[in-house]
């Protein structure tokens, strides 16, 4: 912590008095007396809690030292301002967690929209979007369990302890962004059966089939190379990549490829339903192709003229081909 005492006229006791107000304070294990600078106009003075920096007590006293601010400032007229690595590892934890939910409603948001003028239909985004949901907090809970709580922690080599506040953010961005491919590899082929006029089951059985595969190998490769850094070295990343490989094992092949042809067999026709009102103002993508004007079937009159050529003509000289049976050079 650091005191300003500019124009104090005893520095040195107003810093001792900011100290001893410190050691008042709940959960402060020791308050070192106050360094004062060569000016002896600001003070360095060292709390240090009963807790660890990860501890979530030790961010109450966090708090508790900076809301003393104000009555500092008023009854002794010095300014002081928290720092150090655990109250900085602290602000920025906070501001993430404050940013997170916006951050995920604006990306969950966007992709609703986006997916419903793709698929025109209410339930196919909702449906990507809740299993995105259950992925991403199914991945989160299995990696707290182990990396935080410890259980399983002995089979990856690693030791219990605090995870990094920026990984929900991380995790959100690559394992939306993964989820919505795999989604959209499945459900635009049953969307486009559905659209030529196949039966809900048959759309949704031929979408599968064409789909699965490629969402199987996909996921197959980024599941391998997250998980090869659970394994790694780097402690650091071991917690990221767990949750991310977890969560892609999770989406792909219980979401994806489980749940969601689940869901919409239940549903059958209503899988597709759009309201009218909501349909004419949408934008029309087509991603199916119906507008394309398909090719008309090749009449007789133009095979005549595609095989209306000269006997002969295919090798032979075509000078020779136009001239008369019989006559000679």
């Amino acid at each position: 912590m650091v005191a300003d005492l500019t124009g104090l006229p005893d520095m040195p006791a107003a810093a001792d008095e900011v100290a001893e107000r410190m050691e008042d304070v709940d959960g402060v294990a020791e308050v070192f007396p106050p360094q004062l600078s060569d000016v002896r106009d600001t003070a360095i003075i060292v709390v240090i809690p009963e807790t660890g920096p990860s501890d979530t007590a030790t961010e109450d006293v966090l708090h508790d030292v900076r809301g003393l601010q104000g009555e500092i400032e008023d009854e002794i007229g010095a300014k002081i301002v928290v720092a150090g690595a655990a109250a900085m590892a602290i602000d920025v934890s906070e501001r993430l967690a404050d940013a997170l939910p916006v951050f995920a409603a604006v990306v969950i948001g966007l992709a609703l929209v986006l997916m419903t003028i793709v698929f025109r239909s209410i339930l196919v985004p909702v449906k990507a979007a809740l299993g995105f949901v259950l992925s991403a907090g199914a991945s989160l809970g299995l990696t707290v369990v182990v990396f935080q709580w410890g259980y399983g922690a002995g089979l990856f080599g690693v030791e219990p302890g605090p995870l990094l506040a920026f990984m929900p953010t991380l995790m959100i961005g690559i394992l939306f962004g993964l989820a919505m491919d795999y989604e959209v590899f499945l459900v635009s082929r049953m969307r486009e059966d559905h659209v030529h006029g196949a039966e809900p089951m048959a759309a949704i059985s031929t979408g599968f089939t064409q789909g699965a595969r490629v969402v199987t190998a996909a996921a197959a490769i980024m599941i391998s190379v997250f998980a090869s850094f659970v394994f790694g070295h780097v402690e650091m990343l071991k917690p990221i990549a767990f949750v991310l490989a977890v969560g892609i094992l999770i989406d792909a092949f219980l979401v994806r490829m489980t749940l969601g042809p689940a869901i919409m067999a239940l549903f059958g026709r209503a899988t597709w339903w759009l309201p009218k009102w909501l349909d004419r103002l949408l934008p029309n993508v087509d991603i199916e192709g119906d507008r394309l004007a398909p090719a008309g079937p090749v009449t007789g009159e133009a095979n005549a003229e595609g095989a209306g050529s000269a006997p002969g003509t295919e090798d032979g000289d075509p000078r020779e081909a136009g001239a008369p049976a019989g006559s000679s050079r």
